[in-house]
């Protein structure tokens, strides 16, 4: 019989995994930090305090670092200023996520070193800057720079040692004390490339800031009224078919692609899954649409998350029948967890997505009243 205590423990660590990454969009830098060493220290907490098996964990928790991973994406759409940084970024964490999709279908290994996780760091990178100097400060040649740095001499070998390898850190140092030396080495010479890249930034602002900056933008009223109007978003409410709802659909099929390999007992194929998804995504997004043009603020995600739970679960129910029929089968309470996993992820990707353009039309329409005020000066 499984002890009260260890269930307790297993569920505050599982809770704590799933909402710690919820304040990485406000908090970046020590969210991000957060689910980082939740992530080192839970199967620890485990060994420590519980006597459960931990055999079934390992799929939850590949899982839980996607989802985190996710959400640590998602929240640049509604904070980063530099729009070469994002895209970089973007560019990185799909990298990463077409990886490792590739590593769940076939299990070789060698490919988590093709496709390394550099957009963690890279992240990471961005909002230590960001918390003494206005990001936009780094140009692209810095950022590539910073992006190859951290890609060659940080995730390569991580890679290498975690996932080829198989090597553990801790029981290195356990086995060879003197070991921990060289890991101090290579923090320093980590400090000296990032005192390399930012030496020639301007000056320190004084403080620290720790939270995010981003564009304030009610879903209601004059707000909305000037997106309608604005040509540079004709399709920010209305338009059905756009890049944002591919985009949405590649990152949901390729985190549902993912999910369905580690879940128990699934036995659709990755395009039945993906089309499943796919289905789902634009459902989700015209009831999303909808929802954004009545909602205001952080209670109006709440209710669209809510709306979108409720909605996803009965196109789970609805596509486990199907899949059925057909020959095919998935474990309905581990499908209904990660379904909600998705949903977070396409709420909050709504949301943020309108957000960032708003920024983009705020900065258009500050270039255009100074283009416009030059110009009744000439006149």
């Amino acid at each position: 019989m499984v002890d009260t205590s260890d269930m307790v423990i297993f569920w505050a660590v599982v809770m704590a995994r799933f909402f710690v990454p919820l304040s990485i969009p406000k908090y970046p830098l020590p969210g991000i930090i957060a689910s980082l060493v939740l992530d080192a220290v839970d199967r620890e907490i485990f060994q420590q305090f519980t006597g459960l098996p931990l055999d079934g964990y390992q799929g939850y928790d590949k899982a839980l670092d996607i989802y985190y991973l996710a959400i640590t994406y998602l929240s640049t759409l509604r904070n980063w200023s530099n729009l070469f940084a994002f895209k970089l970024n973007r560019f990185l964490f799909y990298y990463r996520l077409v990886g490792v999709a590739i590593f769940e279908i076939t299990n070789l290994r060698p490919l988590l070193l093709l496709f390394p996780n550099t957009s963690e760091y890279f992240f990471i990178f961005y909002e230590a800057v960001r918390l003494k100097w206005n990001p936009r400060v780094l140009t692209k040649d810095k950022l590539i720079t910073s992006a190859a740095v951290i890609w060659i001499f940080v995730k390569l070998p991580q890679e290498y040692w975690i996932h080829v390898a198989e090597m553990d850190t801790t029981d290195w140092i356990i086995e060879n004390p003197s070991n921990i030396v060289i890991l101090i080495a290579w923090a320093a010479v980590m400090l000296g490339m990032a005192w390399w890249l930012l030496r020639d930034l301007p000056p320190m602002r004084p403080g620290f800031s720790v939270a995010a900056h981003h564009a304030a933008f009610k879903f209601d009223g004059q707000q909305a009224a000037r997106v309608r109007d604005n040509y540079t978003s004709k399709r920010f409410f209305d338009d059905f078919i756009h890049h944002e709802l591919i985009e949405k659909i590649v990152l949901v099929s390729l985190l549902s692609i993912i999910f369905a390999q580690i879940l128990p007992g699934v036995r659709a194929n990755d395009v039945q899954i993906a089309f499943g998804m796919s289905i789902l995504i634009v459902i989700n997004t015209e009831l999303s649409q909808w929802l954004a043009r009545r909602g205001t603020q952080w209670k109006s995600i709440v209710r669209e998350f809510i709306v979108m739970s409720f909605v996803n679960l009965i196109l789970v129910l609805l596509f486990d029948f199907l899949l059925i029929r057909y020959g095919g089968s998935i474990s309905l309470p581990d499908t209904l967890f990660f379904a909600l996993l998705l949903t977070l992820n396409v709420t909050l990707y709504d949301r943020y997505r309108r957000v960032q353009i708003w920024s983009h039309i705020s900065i258009t329409d500050l270039i255009r009243s100074k283009q416009k005020d030059k110009r009744v000066k000439k006149e």
